[in-house]
């Protein structure tokens, strides 16, 4: 029986014979644009680097469907500070292959949340990091302090996909190795593979979320994750036990650390009177029902 799996339209179609597997790499144009910059892809290297990303997105399905399903909740919170901060809509892409939006992510470098910042680098952004309050792990906080490093690289280079590789590396690592190797491209450096493959895993990501039926993600309404929304309450003081404090709020602890994944002990010493703004979901909104249909950020995710 063969087995062939091909990408037709907006289904992924399936023809058996014989016993034998074929798998089908999928196809993409010669160009791409990101950032408002069409980006040639017909030169060998780009070309089989944007093949690299695009066929392992396409094959990688729990990961894939995992990043399209979290967007619908995490994209509407993010996409407007970007916009608000004055960076591009499509660096959007790039944080979601940092940390295929876990919210928990923490990398074996220890880097941290949905924008996978080092300690270091969220301090220097102005982030609260210490053994009770991480801030790398609040998705407004995380995100306005990751523009901040974007636009600064942009302001070195000029260049947004120069800029998510200096995302990955460093800006001291780029700004060396345009000098040494007297490259003006980013695209045209020898990197270690890791920086190498992560403008192309920006792009390919990109063209999967805007056309996933294309490449065989078939995706309903009520399978994308629901956006819940959130009251914020201010807080000044010491709260001594969370999980008396969440259930005041009518929340279970682990409710409360899921929507606030920022508070990383169990109370919140405040001496210094700092104001915090702690999220309390709705609970209308906690439960997948009919009579509230999941919005949808992007009808393409979608297949009715």
């Amino acid at each position: 029986m063969i087995s062939i799996f091909l990408f037709i339209g907006n289904a992924c179609a399936q023809e058996s014979r014989n016993n034998v597997n074929y798998t089908i790499v999928p196809d993409f144009p010669s160009t791409t644009t990101v950032c408002n910059e069409k980006i040639d892809l017909s030169r060998y290297d780009m070309y089989e680097r944007y093949d690299r990303e695009l066929t392992s997105f396409s094959y990688t399905h729990n990961l894939t469907l995992s990043v399209i399903k979290r967007a619908n909740r995490y994209f509407p919170i993010i996409a407007p500070i970007l916009k608000e901060e004055g960076i591009p809509d499509d660096m959007i892409y790039l944080m979601a292959i940092e940390s295929s939006m876990n919210t928990r992510a923490l990398s074996p470098a220890k880097a941290a949340g949905i924008w996978q910042i080092m300690e270091s680098t969220g301090r220097e952004l102005g982030l609260e990091v210490n053994s009770h309050v991480d801030e790398r792990y609040n998705i407004e906080k995380a995100t306005r302090a990751a523009a901040k490093y974007l636009k600064k690289s942009y302001s070195m280079y000029g260049d947004w996909m120069a800029v998510a590789a200096s995302y990955n590396a460093g800006q001291r690592r780029i700004t060396s190795e345009l000098e040494k190797q007297k490259a003006d491209n980013v695209f045209d450096l020898w990197l270690n593979e890791e920086t190498s493959r992560y403008p192309f895993r920006i792009m390919a990501i990109k063209e999967i979320m805007n056309n996933p039926s294309k490449y065989g993600f078939i995706l309903k309404r009520d399978q994308l994750y629901k956006p819940i929304r959130t009251r914020d309450v201010e807080i000044t003081t010491e709260i001594p036990n969370l999980a008396d404090f969440a259930k005041e709020n009518g929340l279970t602890y682990a409710q409360l650390k899921d929507f606030n994944p920022w508070l990383r002990d169990r109370y919140l010493p405040n001496k210094s009177g700092k104001k915090y703004i702690i999220k309390i979901p709705y609970k209308e909104d906690l439960y997948y029902n009919s009579k509230n249909p999941t919005p949808i950020y992007n009808e393409n995710w979608v297949v009715d």
